[in-house]
Protein backbone atom coordinates (compact mmCIF):
# COMPACT_ATOMS: atom_id res chain seq x y z
CA UNK A 1 0.00 0.00 0.00
CA UNK A 2 0.86 3.74 -0.56
CA UNK A 3 1.44 5.38 2.72
CA UNK A 4 2.25 8.45 1.16
CA UNK A 5 -0.12 11.30 2.00
CA UNK A 6 -2.37 8.77 4.06
CA UNK A 7 -3.66 10.36 7.53
CA UNK A 8 -2.88 7.96 10.64
CA UNK A 9 -6.79 6.87 11.17
CA UNK A 10 -6.63 5.65 7.65
CA UNK A 11 -3.21 3.73 7.86
CA UNK A 12 -5.46 2.36 11.41
CA UNK A 13 -8.35 1.19 9.50
CA UNK A 14 -6.10 -0.40 6.68
CA UNK A 15 -3.75 -2.23 9.13
CA UNK A 16 -7.15 -3.75 10.97
CA UNK A 17 -7.65 -5.42 7.83
CA UNK A 18 -4.89 -6.17 5.89
CA UNK A 19 -2.73 -7.31 9.00
CA UNK A 20 -5.92 -7.91 11.41
CA UNK A 21 -4.75 -10.94 13.22
CA UNK A 22 -0.86 -10.14 13.07
CA UNK A 23 1.10 -9.42 16.34
CA UNK A 24 1.06 -5.24 16.34
CA UNK A 25 2.02 -4.72 20.28
CA UNK A 26 3.74 -6.66 23.39
CA UNK A 27 2.91 -5.45 26.48
CA UNK A 28 4.53 -6.81 29.48
CA UNK A 29 2.46 -7.31 32.86
CA UNK A 30 4.63 -7.48 35.57
CA UNK A 31 6.41 -11.36 36.77
CA UNK A 32 7.20 -12.10 32.88
CA UNK A 33 4.27 -12.04 31.47
CA UNK A 34 2.75 -10.21 28.70
CA UNK A 35 -0.61 -9.67 26.74
CA UNK A 36 -0.14 -9.62 22.52
CA UNK A 37 -2.40 -7.18 20.68
CA UNK A 38 -3.37 -7.95 17.21
CA UNK A 39 -4.23 -5.61 15.04
CA UNK A 40 -7.69 -6.29 15.22
CA UNK A 41 -7.77 -6.23 18.56
CA UNK A 42 -5.85 -3.05 19.49
CA UNK A 43 -8.06 -1.43 17.03
CA UNK A 44 -11.21 -3.10 18.03
CA UNK A 45 -10.45 -1.58 21.42
CA UNK A 46 -9.70 1.74 20.61
CA UNK A 47 -13.31 1.66 18.88
CA UNK A 48 -14.99 0.80 21.66
CA UNK A 49 -13.54 3.21 23.55
CA UNK A 50 -14.02 5.84 21.02
CA UNK A 51 -17.76 4.73 21.46
CA UNK A 52 -17.48 5.51 25.52
CA UNK A 53 -15.92 8.77 24.65
CA UNK A 54 -18.63 9.94 22.39
CA UNK A 55 -21.09 8.82 24.92
CA UNK A 56 -19.76 11.38 27.18
CA UNK A 57 -21.56 14.84 24.52
CA UNK A 58 -18.44 16.64 24.79
CA UNK A 59 -18.12 19.27 22.77
CA UNK A 60 -16.83 19.01 19.27
CA UNK A 61 -12.94 18.64 18.99
CA UNK A 62 -12.66 18.58 23.14
CA UNK A 63 -9.07 18.63 24.37
CA UNK A 64 -8.24 15.05 26.00
CA UNK A 65 -5.36 14.16 28.15
CA UNK A 66 -3.17 10.87 27.99
CA UNK A 67 -0.83 11.05 31.29
CA UNK A 68 0.95 7.27 31.71
CA UNK A 69 4.30 5.56 30.26
CA UNK A 70 4.41 3.89 27.20
CA UNK A 71 1.93 0.82 27.20
CA UNK A 72 -0.13 -0.48 24.47
CA UNK A 73 -3.19 1.50 25.56
CA UNK A 74 -1.31 4.91 25.11
CA UNK A 75 -1.48 4.54 21.62
CA UNK A 76 -5.31 2.69 21.73
CA UNK A 77 -6.35 5.69 23.77
CA UNK A 78 -4.68 8.11 20.48
CA UNK A 79 -7.05 6.27 18.10
CA UNK A 80 -9.97 6.20 20.52
CA UNK A 81 -9.71 10.29 20.95
CA UNK A 82 -8.87 10.67 17.40
CA UNK A 83 -12.13 8.13 15.98
CA UNK A 84 -13.95 9.82 18.46
CA UNK A 85 -13.42 13.66 16.64
CA UNK A 86 -11.30 14.83 19.50
CA UNK A 87 -8.18 16.56 19.99
CA UNK A 88 -5.06 14.75 21.82
CA UNK A 89 -3.13 16.05 24.87
CA UNK A 90 0.08 14.07 25.84
CA UNK A 91 1.50 14.39 29.30
CA UNK A 92 4.75 13.58 30.38
CA UNK A 93 5.03 10.75 33.37
CA UNK A 94 7.21 12.71 35.13
CA UNK A 95 5.30 16.05 35.87
CA UNK A 96 4.65 17.53 39.14
CA UNK A 97 1.07 18.10 40.17
CA UNK A 98 1.69 22.44 39.12
CA UNK A 99 2.45 21.71 35.53
CA UNK A 100 0.09 18.77 35.19
CA UNK A 101 -2.26 21.75 36.68
CA UNK A 102 -0.74 24.39 34.05
CA UNK A 103 -1.19 21.84 30.94
CA UNK A 104 -4.81 20.52 32.05
CA UNK A 105 -6.33 24.42 32.63
CA UNK A 106 -3.99 25.80 29.37
CA UNK A 107 -5.35 22.87 27.27
CA UNK A 108 -9.10 23.10 28.42
CA UNK A 109 -8.70 18.94 28.85
CA UNK A 110 -12.09 17.21 29.41
CA UNK A 111 -10.94 14.19 30.18
CA UNK A 112 -7.65 12.30 31.66
CA UNK A 113 -6.43 8.84 30.48
CA UNK A 114 -4.46 8.39 33.91
CA UNK A 115 -1.92 5.34 33.26
CA UNK A 116 0.71 3.38 34.10
CA UNK A 117 2.80 5.97 36.54
CA UNK A 118 5.27 5.86 39.07
CA UNK A 119 4.63 8.50 41.23
CA UNK A 120 0.84 9.50 40.64
CA UNK A 121 0.75 10.83 44.73
CA UNK A 122 2.66 13.72 43.87
CA UNK A 123 1.34 14.29 40.86
CA UNK A 124 -2.92 14.00 41.53
CA UNK A 125 -3.63 17.10 43.12
CA UNK A 126 -2.69 19.08 39.77
CA UNK A 127 -6.29 17.14 38.61
CA UNK A 128 -8.91 18.98 39.47
CA UNK A 129 -12.24 17.47 39.98
CA UNK A 130 -14.01 18.72 37.24
CA UNK A 131 -11.84 16.68 34.74
CA UNK A 132 -13.00 12.81 33.86
CA UNK A 133 -10.61 10.39 34.50
CA UNK A 134 -10.58 6.92 32.88
CA UNK A 135 -7.80 4.20 33.97
CA UNK A 136 -5.84 1.49 32.09
CA UNK A 137 -5.15 -2.56 33.75
CA UNK A 138 -1.37 -1.14 34.35
CA UNK A 139 -2.46 2.67 36.35
CA UNK A 140 -1.94 2.55 40.18
CA UNK A 141 -4.86 2.44 42.32
CA UNK A 142 -7.26 4.46 41.92
CA UNK A 143 -11.67 4.96 41.79
CA UNK A 144 -11.55 5.86 38.18
CA UNK A 145 -13.50 4.58 35.35
CA UNK A 146 -11.55 1.54 33.86
CA UNK A 147 -10.49 0.65 30.55
CA UNK A 148 -11.27 -2.74 30.59
CA UNK A 149 -14.63 -2.42 31.98
CA UNK A 150 -15.41 0.43 29.44
CA UNK A 151 -14.39 -1.84 26.13
CA UNK A 152 -16.11 -4.91 27.89
CA UNK A 153 -19.47 -2.67 27.72
CA UNK A 154 -19.43 -0.36 25.05
CA UNK A 155 -19.55 -1.89 21.48
CA UNK A 156 -17.42 -0.31 18.85
CA UNK A 157 -17.72 2.52 16.42
CA UNK A 158 -18.56 0.84 13.34
CA UNK A 159 -17.71 3.88 11.14
CA UNK A 160 -13.87 4.48 9.74
CA UNK A 161 -14.59 8.39 11.02
CA UNK A 162 -12.40 10.45 8.91
CA UNK A 163 -10.44 13.83 9.93
CA UNK A 164 -8.88 15.76 7.50
CA UNK A 165 -5.84 16.74 7.25
CA UNK A 166 -5.91 20.40 8.20
CA UNK A 167 -7.54 19.67 11.18
CA UNK A 168 -5.35 19.93 15.14
CA UNK A 169 -5.03 16.42 16.31
CA UNK A 170 -3.26 16.82 18.58
CA UNK A 171 -1.34 19.24 21.14
CA UNK A 172 2.21 18.96 22.54
CA UNK A 173 3.63 20.77 24.84
CA UNK A 174 7.23 21.52 25.32
CA UNK A 175 9.22 20.34 28.35
CA UNK A 176 9.72 23.93 29.65
CA UNK A 177 13.49 23.99 30.13
CA UNK A 178 13.51 28.18 30.02
CA UNK A 179 9.74 28.37 31.37
CA UNK A 180 6.18 27.81 31.09
CA UNK A 181 5.47 24.73 28.32
CA UNK A 182 4.28 25.86 25.29
CA UNK A 183 1.57 23.83 23.40
CA UNK A 184 2.38 22.69 20.06
CA UNK A 185 0.09 22.00 17.72
CA UNK A 186 0.02 19.63 15.14
CA UNK A 187 -2.44 18.60 12.76
CA UNK A 188 -3.12 15.14 11.13
CA UNK A 189 -1.25 16.60 7.67
CA UNK A 190 2.43 17.01 9.66
CA UNK A 191 1.65 13.79 11.62
CA UNK A 192 1.00 12.09 7.99
CA UNK A 193 4.11 13.93 6.20
CA UNK A 194 6.53 13.12 9.05
CA UNK A 195 5.69 9.04 9.17
CA UNK A 196 5.74 8.85 5.81
CA UNK A 197 9.04 10.74 4.89
CA UNK A 198 11.08 8.97 7.74
CA UNK A 199 10.23 5.64 7.49
CA UNK A 200 10.96 5.69 3.50
CA UNK A 201 13.97 7.45 4.04
CA UNK A 202 14.99 4.53 6.10
CA UNK A 203 13.45 1.80 3.99
CA UNK A 204 11.52 0.82 6.81
CA UNK A 205 9.66 -2.19 6.11
CA UNK A 206 6.60 -3.86 8.40
CA UNK A 207 8.85 -6.77 9.10
CA UNK A 208 10.82 -4.35 11.91
CA UNK A 209 10.50 -4.66 15.86
CA UNK A 210 10.85 -2.00 17.78
CA UNK A 211 11.23 -1.82 21.76
CA UNK A 212 9.28 1.72 23.62
CA UNK A 213 10.34 3.06 25.88
CA UNK A 214 11.39 6.82 25.78
CA UNK A 215 8.15 8.98 26.37
CA UNK A 216 5.96 8.14 23.73
CA UNK A 217 4.34 12.48 25.61
CA UNK A 218 7.67 13.49 23.61
CA UNK A 219 7.39 14.14 20.17
CA UNK A 220 10.65 12.52 18.56
CA UNK A 221 9.39 8.69 19.69
CA UNK A 222 6.04 9.60 18.54
CA UNK A 223 7.16 10.39 15.76
CA UNK A 224 8.99 7.30 15.08
CA UNK A 225 7.83 4.72 17.42
CA UNK A 226 3.56 5.68 16.76
CA UNK A 227 3.62 7.07 13.68
CA UNK A 228 6.09 4.85 12.20
CA UNK A 229 4.76 1.33 13.13
CA UNK A 230 1.18 3.13 12.37
CA UNK A 231 2.36 3.71 8.79
CA UNK A 232 4.01 0.45 7.72
CA UNK A 233 2.38 -1.87 10.70
CA UNK A 234 5.56 -2.94 11.82
CA UNK A 235 5.87 -5.05 15.50
CA UNK A 236 6.17 -2.93 18.68
CA UNK A 237 7.21 -4.22 22.33
CA UNK A 238 7.37 -2.04 25.48
CA UNK A 239 9.62 -1.66 27.95
CA UNK A 240 7.94 -3.19 31.55
CA UNK A 241 10.71 -1.08 33.74
CA UNK A 242 14.63 -0.08 34.23
CA UNK A 243 15.13 -2.90 36.17
CA UNK A 244 13.48 -5.45 33.26
CA UNK A 245 15.16 -3.55 30.39
CA UNK A 246 17.78 -5.96 29.35
CA UNK A 247 14.95 -8.65 29.34
CA UNK A 248 12.80 -6.22 27.66
CA UNK A 249 15.05 -5.80 25.00
CA UNK A 250 15.98 -9.49 24.58
CA UNK A 251 12.28 -10.11 24.45
CA UNK A 252 12.06 -7.71 21.84
CA UNK A 253 15.11 -8.10 19.55
CA UNK A 254 14.59 -4.92 17.75
CA UNK A 255 15.95 -3.93 14.00
CA UNK A 256 14.88 -0.63 14.67
CA UNK A 257 16.45 1.30 17.98
CA UNK A 258 16.28 5.03 19.07
CA UNK A 259 17.86 6.67 22.63
CA UNK A 260 18.95 9.36 23.85
CA UNK A 261 23.09 10.01 24.60
CA UNK A 262 22.76 9.00 28.11
CA UNK A 263 21.48 5.60 27.35
CA UNK A 264 24.47 5.48 24.74
CA UNK A 265 27.03 6.30 27.17
CA UNK A 266 25.36 3.74 30.03
CA UNK A 267 25.53 0.88 27.42
CA UNK A 268 29.01 1.74 26.81
CA UNK A 269 30.09 1.72 30.50
CA UNK A 270 28.34 -1.09 31.37
CA UNK A 271 29.90 -2.88 28.52
CA UNK A 272 33.56 -1.55 30.48
CA UNK A 273 32.36 -3.04 33.21
CA UNK A 274 32.62 -6.41 32.31
CA UNK A 275 35.37 -5.84 29.70
CA UNK A 276 37.63 -3.03 30.58
CA UNK A 277 38.23 -0.93 27.57
CA UNK A 278 42.15 -1.42 27.18
CA UNK A 279 41.55 -5.33 26.59
CA UNK A 280 38.48 -4.83 24.64
CA UNK A 281 40.16 -2.48 22.30
CA UNK A 282 43.08 -5.03 21.95
CA UNK A 283 40.84 -8.03 21.66
CA UNK A 284 39.30 -6.07 18.76
CA UNK A 285 42.95 -5.99 16.92
CA UNK A 286 42.86 -9.72 16.55
CA UNK A 287 41.99 -10.19 13.34
CA UNK A 288 40.32 -14.23 14.05
CA UNK A 289 39.20 -12.63 16.99
CA UNK A 290 37.41 -9.10 15.78
CA UNK A 291 34.64 -9.97 14.44
CA UNK A 292 33.27 -12.68 17.21
CA UNK A 293 34.19 -9.98 20.27
CA UNK A 294 32.00 -7.70 17.88
CA UNK A 295 29.31 -9.96 17.60
CA UNK A 296 29.87 -10.78 21.79
CA UNK A 297 28.91 -7.35 22.67
CA UNK A 298 26.12 -6.30 20.55
CA UNK A 299 24.13 -9.77 21.33
CA UNK A 300 24.97 -8.63 25.38
CA UNK A 301 23.44 -5.26 24.42
CA UNK A 302 20.46 -7.17 22.91
CA UNK A 303 21.45 -5.44 19.45
CA UNK A 304 22.83 -7.73 17.53
CA UNK A 305 19.85 -7.84 14.86
CA UNK A 306 19.57 -3.52 14.76
CA UNK A 307 19.64 -2.42 11.03
CA UNK A 308 19.63 1.26 12.35
CA UNK A 309 20.09 2.96 15.62
CA UNK A 310 19.31 6.07 16.36
CA UNK A 311 20.58 8.87 18.54
CA UNK A 312 18.79 12.36 19.66
CA UNK A 313 17.78 14.72 21.60
CA UNK A 314 21.23 15.95 22.28
CA UNK A 315 24.54 15.65 20.68
CA UNK A 316 26.69 12.44 21.10
CA UNK A 317 30.72 12.81 21.54
CA UNK A 318 32.81 11.97 18.92
CA UNK A 319 34.53 8.94 20.61
CA UNK A 320 31.56 7.47 21.45
CA UNK A 321 29.72 7.72 17.98
CA UNK A 322 33.08 5.76 16.99
CA UNK A 323 33.46 3.45 19.27
CA UNK A 324 29.38 2.05 18.52
CA UNK A 325 30.51 2.33 14.63
CA UNK A 326 33.65 -0.17 15.21
CA UNK A 327 31.20 -2.48 16.81
CA UNK A 328 29.71 -2.43 13.23
CA UNK A 329 26.40 -0.32 14.68
CA UNK A 330 26.34 3.13 12.61
CA UNK A 331 24.22 5.59 15.26
CA UNK A 332 22.49 7.71 12.66
CA UNK A 333 22.07 10.89 14.79
CA UNK A 334 18.74 13.36 14.55
CA UNK A 335 17.66 16.56 14.87
CA UNK A 336 14.19 18.27 15.47
CA UNK A 337 11.91 19.93 17.49
CA UNK A 338 8.26 19.26 18.68
CA UNK A 339 7.58 22.64 16.60
CA UNK A 340 8.29 20.16 13.07
CA UNK A 341 7.10 16.36 14.89
CA UNK A 342 11.08 16.06 15.35
CA UNK A 343 11.05 16.20 11.19
CA UNK A 344 14.14 18.10 10.31
CA UNK A 345 17.75 16.41 9.87
CA UNK A 346 19.07 12.90 10.06
CA UNK A 347 22.37 11.54 8.95
CA UNK A 348 21.95 9.44 6.15
CA UNK A 349 23.69 5.97 6.28
CA UNK A 350 27.93 6.14 5.15
CA UNK A 351 27.11 10.17 4.88
CA UNK A 352 27.87 10.94 8.38
CA UNK A 353 30.27 13.54 9.28
CA UNK A 354 31.28 13.72 13.35
CA UNK A 355 30.12 17.24 14.48
CA UNK A 356 26.55 17.11 12.53
CA UNK A 357 23.27 15.95 12.45
CA UNK A 358 22.66 15.01 8.61
CA UNK A 359 21.00 16.32 6.01
CA UNK A 360 17.71 17.73 5.16
CA UNK A 361 14.82 14.85 5.39
CA UNK A 362 12.43 14.64 2.03
CA UNK A 363 10.48 18.23 1.94
CA UNK A 364 12.99 20.15 4.20
CA UNK A 365 13.88 23.20 3.01
CA UNK A 366 16.56 24.60 5.27
CA UNK A 367 18.87 28.27 5.28
CA UNK A 368 20.77 30.09 7.85
CA UNK A 369 19.23 33.08 9.33
CA UNK A 370 20.55 35.88 10.93
CA UNK A 371 22.83 35.46 13.92
CA UNK A 372 23.70 32.38 12.41
CA UNK A 373 19.99 30.92 13.19
CA UNK A 374 19.04 27.69 11.54
CA UNK A 375 15.69 28.44 10.01
CA UNK A 376 13.77 24.99 8.56
CA UNK A 377 10.64 24.84 6.59
CA UNK A 378 8.61 21.82 5.75
CA UNK A 379 4.62 20.35 5.30
CA UNK A 380 5.65 18.57 9.27
CA UNK A 381 5.95 22.98 10.71
CA UNK A 382 3.12 22.96 13.19
CA UNK A 383 0.36 25.21 13.39
CA UNK A 384 1.08 27.59 15.75
CA UNK A 385 1.32 27.58 19.67
CA UNK A 386 -2.03 26.82 21.26
CA UNK A 387 -3.98 30.40 22.34
CA UNK A 388 0.03 32.03 21.67
CA UNK A 389 -0.53 33.92 18.60
CA UNK A 390 2.43 36.35 20.02
CA UNK A 391 5.18 33.34 20.62
CA UNK A 392 3.82 31.42 17.11
CA UNK A 393 4.71 35.22 15.61
CA UNK A 394 7.62 35.21 17.08
CA UNK A 395 8.82 31.80 16.14
CA UNK A 396 7.75 31.85 12.56
CA UNK A 397 8.85 34.01 10.10
CA UNK A 398 6.66 35.86 7.18
CA UNK A 399 7.66 33.10 4.67
CA UNK A 400 6.99 30.10 6.84
CA UNK A 401 9.97 29.20 8.22
CA UNK A 402 10.66 27.94 12.12
CA UNK A 403 13.20 30.05 13.90
CA UNK A 404 14.97 26.71 15.73
CA UNK A 405 16.68 29.09 18.38
CA UNK A 406 19.82 27.01 17.08
CA UNK A 407 23.04 28.52 15.38
CA UNK A 408 24.08 26.22 13.18
CA UNK A 409 26.25 25.97 9.71
CA UNK A 410 25.82 23.58 6.48
CA UNK A 411 28.50 21.86 4.76
CA UNK A 412 28.96 21.11 0.86
CA UNK A 413 27.04 17.90 1.14
CA UNK A 414 23.72 19.81 3.32
CA UNK A 415 24.44 18.31 6.47
CA UNK A 416 24.11 20.53 9.37
CA UNK A 417 26.29 21.26 12.20
CA UNK A 418 24.87 23.06 15.40
CA UNK A 419 27.09 25.56 16.94
CA UNK A 420 25.25 26.18 19.78
CA UNK A 421 21.78 27.15 21.66
CA UNK A 422 21.47 31.26 20.74
CA UNK A 423 19.30 31.61 23.99
CA UNK A 424 22.70 29.72 26.11
CA UNK A 425 25.39 31.74 24.41
CA UNK A 426 26.90 33.47 27.27
CA UNK A 427 29.38 36.46 27.26
CA UNK A 428 32.48 36.55 29.44
CA UNK A 429 33.82 39.86 31.09
CA UNK A 430 36.19 40.07 28.32
CA UNK A 431 33.15 40.69 25.69
CA UNK A 432 34.09 36.63 24.36
CA UNK A 433 31.00 35.00 23.63
CA UNK A 434 30.92 31.26 24.46
CA UNK A 435 28.81 28.46 23.01
CA UNK A 436 28.47 25.52 25.80
CA UNK A 437 26.72 23.11 23.72
CA UNK A 438 30.33 21.92 21.79
CA UNK A 439 32.17 22.46 25.11
CA UNK A 440 30.13 20.51 27.24
CA UNK A 441 29.96 17.39 24.09
CA UNK A 442 33.88 16.86 24.97
CA UNK A 443 33.47 16.37 28.41
CA UNK A 444 30.97 13.98 28.35
CA UNK A 445 32.81 11.60 26.74
CA UNK A 446 34.56 10.73 30.42
CA UNK A 447 33.15 7.49 31.51
CA UNK A 448 32.52 9.22 35.30
CA UNK A 449 30.66 12.29 34.48
CA UNK A 450 26.83 11.92 34.44
CA UNK A 451 26.17 15.56 33.72
CA UNK A 452 27.45 18.78 32.69
CA UNK A 453 27.20 22.34 32.53
CA UNK A 454 29.11 25.16 31.20
CA UNK A 455 28.94 27.97 32.10
CA UNK A 456 30.47 31.64 33.23
CA UNK A 457 29.19 34.87 32.06
CA UNK A 458 30.32 38.40 32.92
CA UNK A 459 33.61 36.08 34.21
CA UNK A 460 37.30 36.39 32.94
CA UNK A 461 37.06 33.09 31.67
CA UNK A 462 34.19 29.69 31.91
CA UNK A 463 34.03 27.26 34.11
CA UNK A 464 32.17 23.94 34.33
CA UNK A 465 30.01 21.95 36.75
CA UNK A 466 30.19 18.35 36.96
CA UNK A 467 27.39 15.66 37.85
CA UNK A 468 29.12 12.32 38.70
CA UNK A 469 27.41 8.96 37.43
CA UNK A 470 26.22 6.74 39.90
CA UNK A 471 28.96 4.50 39.99
CA UNK A 472 31.54 7.16 40.62
CA UNK A 473 29.84 8.73 43.42
CA UNK A 474 29.25 5.42 45.27
CA UNK A 475 32.98 5.09 45.32
CA UNK A 476 34.39 8.63 46.41
CA UNK A 477 34.64 7.46 50.04
CA UNK A 478 37.48 5.66 48.61
CA UNK A 479 40.60 8.38 48.83
CA UNK A 480 42.61 6.87 46.30
CA UNK A 481 39.96 6.01 43.99
CA UNK A 482 38.91 10.17 44.33
CA UNK A 483 42.62 10.71 44.13
CA UNK A 484 42.64 9.48 40.82
CA UNK A 485 39.50 10.58 39.48
CA UNK A 486 41.03 14.19 40.10
CA UNK A 487 43.54 13.12 38.23
CA UNK A 488 41.40 11.95 35.43
CA UNK A 489 39.67 15.12 35.18
CA UNK A 490 42.35 17.49 35.53
CA UNK A 491 43.68 16.11 32.50
CA UNK A 492 40.53 15.94 30.91
CA UNK A 493 40.23 19.78 31.35
CA UNK A 494 43.98 20.28 29.76
CA UNK A 495 43.10 18.20 26.71
CA UNK A 496 39.38 20.24 26.12
CA UNK A 497 41.12 22.91 26.84
CA UNK A 498 43.67 22.76 23.95
CA UNK A 499 41.14 22.39 21.46
CA UNK A 500 38.84 25.05 22.25
CA UNK A 501 39.54 28.55 21.37
CA UNK A 502 41.27 30.87 24.36
CA UNK A 503 38.58 32.68 25.13
CA UNK A 504 36.35 29.32 25.84
CA UNK A 505 39.22 27.93 27.98
CA UNK A 506 37.57 26.67 31.29
CA UNK A 507 39.03 27.67 34.63
CA UNK A 508 38.30 25.16 36.46
CA UNK A 509 36.12 22.09 36.76
CA UNK A 510 33.65 22.10 40.10
CA UNK A 511 32.28 18.53 41.13
CA UNK A 512 28.79 19.27 42.55
CA UNK A 513 27.62 16.47 45.41
CA UNK A 514 24.20 17.29 44.03
CA UNK A 515 22.36 15.03 42.01
CA UNK A 516 20.25 17.07 39.35
CA UNK A 517 16.83 15.44 38.51
CA UNK A 518 13.43 16.15 37.89
CA UNK A 519 12.20 15.87 40.97
CA UNK A 520 14.39 18.55 42.34
CA UNK A 521 13.68 20.72 39.25
CA UNK A 522 17.06 20.69 37.65
CA UNK A 523 16.25 18.18 34.62
CA UNK A 524 12.83 19.07 32.43
CA UNK A 525 10.55 15.71 31.91
CA UNK A 526 12.77 15.52 28.54
CA UNK A 527 16.08 14.77 31.04
CA UNK A 528 17.51 18.22 29.74
CA UNK A 529 19.29 20.53 32.16
CA UNK A 530 17.82 23.89 33.64
CA UNK A 531 20.59 25.74 32.82
CA UNK A 532 19.14 28.58 35.13
CA UNK A 533 18.44 26.41 37.91
CA UNK A 534 21.83 24.91 37.59
CA UNK A 535 23.37 28.80 37.29
CA UNK A 536 21.26 29.84 40.28
CA UNK A 537 21.79 27.14 42.78
CA UNK A 538 25.82 27.75 42.30
CA UNK A 539 26.26 31.36 41.70
CA UNK A 540 26.65 31.92 45.53
CA UNK A 541 29.93 29.75 45.63
CA UNK A 542 31.33 31.13 42.38
CA UNK A 543 33.93 33.42 43.58
CA UNK A 544 35.35 31.12 45.91
CA UNK A 545 35.84 28.82 43.73
CA UNK A 546 37.96 30.76 40.84
CA UNK A 547 39.73 32.19 43.90
CA UNK A 548 41.22 29.26 44.55
CA UNK A 549 43.08 29.01 41.22
CA UNK A 550 42.68 24.86 41.25
CA UNK A 551 41.50 22.87 38.25
CA UNK A 552 39.36 20.79 40.09
CA UNK A 553 37.08 21.63 43.15
CA UNK A 554 34.99 19.46 44.93
CA UNK A 555 31.32 21.05 46.46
Amino acid sequence: MDTKNKLPLDMVYHWETAKAESVYMTQPMGGGQVVEFTWRRAVGEARRMAAYLKSLNLPEKSRIGIISKNCAHWIMSDWAIWMAGHISVPLYPTLNAGTVSYILDHSGCEVLFVGKLDDWDSMKSGVPDSVHCISYPLSPPNDFKSWDDIVAKFPPLEENVQRSGDELATIVYTSGSTGRPKGVMLSFNNLAYAAAGGTEELDVTSNERMLSYLPLSHVFERFVVELGSMNKGFHLYFAESLDTFVDDLKRAQPTLFLAVPRIWIKFQHGVFQKLPKKKLEKLLKVPLLNRVIKKKVLINLGLQHVKFAGSGSAPLAHDILEWYRGLGLELLEGYGMSENVAYSHMTKPGRARTGYVGEPLPGVDVRIGEHGEVLVKSPATMMGYYKDEEKTGETMTADGYLKTGDKGEVDEQGRLKLTGRLKEIFKTSKGKYVAPAPIENKLMSHPDIEMVCVSGENYPQPHCLVMLSEDAQAKLADASYRAELEKSFSSLLNDVNKTVDPHEQLKFMAVVKDEWSIENDFLTPTMKLKRNRVEDTYKPALESWYAKKEPVIWQ
